[in-house]
């Protein structure tokens, strides 16, 4: 098999694209993946301050990477579960990567402020592990961008992620997320961030190659709460699809996308209030992660501490 491009030996087959190529090609070909995104779908602006959700693993911690690569000066944060033995490790490749890049990293410790873990707390407030964890990451991502002064939040969510999450909106008719999908979701009357999603028609498969041909050291298992979700179902579904037909993931998203353009829904416009607990915007008096954490006795503040990159070089 060789290089579509320098006839070289080629590492990867790409069959959505018709095409294999080599280390070094298929390093361009990724970045060059994620840039077009950016710009085909003005994800940023030239004045835009980047905070990028690093969870440790390969989707995070390459965007990161690509997006400093690329000339964009983006900074990381981190929250760190309290998942016994893998919140450890994931904060070690996170620091890792700080200092590779020389970009600092803002880390929220759930324990610190809540004193509880993400296990404790989905207990307490009666919810999934994984429904929990999304809800606490979206408030304190937004808190941090909003504390700190930044005005888009990167997340590392990919095409296998995106086309699994539309799929599963799609059986259970989940109107009310069905038309939240997308590369940007715009921030709301200008108090909160806008989040980008740049890493949306790449797959799963083809970040992990990245990853490991541009010795980015990430953390290979899943997390342990992950075990049994819907979405790995629905990715193994598509992945029997995509076997059968290679490129269905991506016509997939990208056929959303066109009709989501084309329908151009118009969104009731609200009057935006603040949560009269902690100054979070929201529609109502308080906002929901308030909410539910008084509702269930839980309380604390919200603090981060900043990792200077190369404290770890230089312990």
């Amino acid at each position: 098999m060789k290089c579509k491009v320098c006839r070289q030996d080629a590492v990867i087959s790409l069959r959505a694209y018709n095409s294999a190529l080599c280390a070094r090609d298929f390093i361009s070909f990724l970045e060059n993946r994620v840039l077009k995104t950016i710009n085909g779908y003005r994800l940023i602006d030239s004045n835009d301050r980047l905070l990028v959700a690093v969870s440790g693993g390969k989707d995070s911690l390459s965007l990161w990477y690509i997006l400093n690569r690329l000339g964009y000066h983006a900074d990381g944060m981190y929250i760190h579960l309290g998942i016994e033995g893998y919140s450890d490790l994931s904060l070690e490749k996170v620091k890792k990567m700080s200092d590779m890049i020389k970009r600092p990293v803002y880390i929220f410790h759930l324990k610190d402020a809540m004193g509880k873990g993400i296990d404790m707390i989905s207990k307490k407030i009666k919810r999934t592990t994984c429904s929990a964890c999304g809800m606490i990451k979206r408030y304190i991502m937004n808190r941090a961008c909003l504390d700190k002064g930044y005005n888009v939040m990167v997340t590392g969510h990919n095409l296998d992620d995106e086309a699994s999450a539309l799929l599963g909106n799609f059986l259970y008719w989940k109107e009310e997320y069905l038309w939240k999908k997308g590369v940007e979701l715009k921030e709301e009357e200008g108090h909160l961030s806008k989040k980008i999603k740049p890493l949306f028609l790449c797959s799963e498969r083809e970040m992990a190659a990245y990853a490991i041909l541009s010795g980015i050291d990430y953390i290979h298992d899943e997390c342990p709460f992950s075990v049994g979700a819907k979405s790995l179902l629905y990715k193994e579904i598509l992945n029997r699809i995509e076997d059968e037909s290679p490129g269905t993931k991506l016509q997939f998203l990208k056929g959303y996308l066109k009709f989501t353009r084309r329908l151009k829904l118009e969104k009731t416009q609200r009057e935006m209030k603040y949560c009269n607990l902690c100054g979070y915007p929201t529609a109502g008096e308080k906002c929901n992660f308030c909410r539910i954490m008084e509702k269930h006795g839980i309380s604390g503040g919200i603090g981060f501490e900043e990792y200077k990159y190369g404290d770890l070089l230089n312990s």
